[in-house]
């Protein structure tokens, strides 16, 4: 298992790093994650843009998905996913809790819970990731 700074160094120059997705805690099947909120990811309206929350669980989902992945597979993609979006932020830090909810060896299911700087649910998201394998 990769540590945290391993974990936040694999998102350098790639979107995970670009908006700033920070890794806080790591285990099998759980991953903990945090994105300050700026300016640059805001919508027009001045609240936080939909996508980089969902780009906080979907990123936070998937690195635990490479945790998971059978040694002979190849990577994953992920196949589907959607988010209830219940409130959200204008400043402060949000955070992510990612749980496996099945870990197989061609899908696995993932849930986020996003929590606003507050505590407060702010989005409930699930994706499906499936497993690749070399041919």
């Amino acid at each position: 298992m990769p540590s945290l700074d391993e974990l936040n160094r694999l998102g350098e120059g790639k979107l995970p790093g670009l908006i700033g997705i920070r890794f806080t805690h790591l285990e099998a099947g759980l991953v903990h994650s945090e994105l300050t909120v700026r300016p640059e990811l805001l919508a027009p309206n001045s609240y936080l843009h939909a996508a980089s929350v969902v780009a906080l669980a979907d990123t936070s989902c998937g690195y635990g998905t490479r945790i998971l992945l059978p040694e002979d597979s190849s990577g994953f993609t992920t196949i589907e996913l959607k988010s209830n979006h219940l409130s959200t932020a204008r400043e402060g830090t949000i955070t992510c809790e990612a749980r496996s909810v099945h870990a197989g060896r061609t899908t696995q299911v993932w849930d986020a819970t996003v929590r606003g700087p507050e505590g407060r649910v702010m989005a409930l998201f699930r994706c499906t990731q499936a497993v690749l394998y070399a041919r």
